[in-house]
């Protein structure tokens, strides 16, 4: 059985609109023995009488009026889904996952969901946390297209990583603590300290930071959220290992203060996403989007 043509619907519709097949055919910009052919072919499709064609003037009949009436809405779906293609095709509209490691700073997140809402209002960006050795797992599985992770990481042959942001570290302390102006190992080693839990890239860094004065302490408590180390120092608690970029907004906080390290600790960190075998540009407008907030 043949399907129904649009074309042709869409002639029997102008047709009710405009009442006469000459005006039909000027309105679609088709020729007239075109337009007769249309109905001719739609009426044996629904082997059915659609019109009664008067000397100056086109009726529907009741058939007519019936296939009319909801194949106004079969166009408008059909639009509809040429829309929604079309805005797929450009980008405009599509879910991108994207995990994001526990050393993402919560204070760029926000900003850069709403960079993405600005340039492209019709992507979904669904943010999971994960860890960077478990979300190239997922990048390599497909179940992530993007992927904010710890560098480095061992080499993919279907990931394709980017180096993103190389961030210092800083040292969030109560305020009522006494601190120099740059916090050393050994300083920090005699006192109460918190970092990253230990399946995290970041509770490596901050070892090694302290691997390279010949220390291994241990930290007070481990958290997986940078939100929870912040708090901990506001509380007077103990002292937290951050990225610059998450305290920022701590600078003037009568609650804490913030001290850089020495020696100089970095936190590199790249964009993963995999290798796709047909452009998708939702996935494109959010690495350009994350490639604006690179450092």
């Amino acid at each position: 059985m043949r399907n129904l043509n649009l074309d042709q619907l869409q002639t029997l519709i102008a047709i009710a609109d405009l009442g006469t097949f000459a005006a039909a055919a000027q309105a679609l910009h088709l020729a007239p023995p075109t337009v007769s052919l249309h109905i001719k072919e739609l009426e044996s499709r629904m082997q059915a009488a659609l019109l009664i064609r008067g000397r100056r003037h086109a009726e529907l009949t009741l058939a007519g009026d019936a296939l009319v009436t909801e194949g106004r809405k079969l166009l408008a779906a059909s639009d509809d889904l040429i829309d929604l293609v079309q805005r797929r095709a450009t980008g405009r509209e599509g879910l991108v996952k994207v995990g994001v490691s526990a050393g993402v700073s919560t204070r760029l997140l926000p900003l850069m969901l709403e960079a993405l809402t600005q340039r492209s209002p019709g992507v979904e960006v669904k943010l999971e946390a994960v860890g960077s050795a478990e979300a190239m797992l997922r990048l390599r599985a497909g179940t992530l297209d993007i992927a904010i992770v710890a560098s480095p990481q061992p080499a993919i042959a279907s990931i394709r990583m980017i180096p993103w942001r190389n961030d210092p570290m800083v040292v969030l302390l109560p305020a009522s603590w006494d601190a120099p102006a740059l916090v050393t190992p050994e300083w920090l080693a005699e006192r109460r300290w918190a970092s990253f839990a230990p399946a995290t890239q970041m509770h490596g860094l901050i070892a090694a930071w302290f691997g390279q004065a010949g220390l291994n302490p241990r930290p007070f408590l481990t958290l997986s959220y940078p939100g929870a180390l912040k708090s901990l120092a506001a509380a007077s608690q103990s002292a937290a290992i951050l990225p610059l970029e998450e305290v920022k907004d701590q600078r003037n906080s009568p609650d804490v203060q913030v001290r850089h390290l020495s020696p100089q600790l970095m936190r590199p960190m790249a964009i993963a996403h995999r290798y796709l075998q047909a452009p998708n540009m939702a996935v494109d407008n959010v690495l350009n989007m994350l490639a604006e907030f690179a450092s």
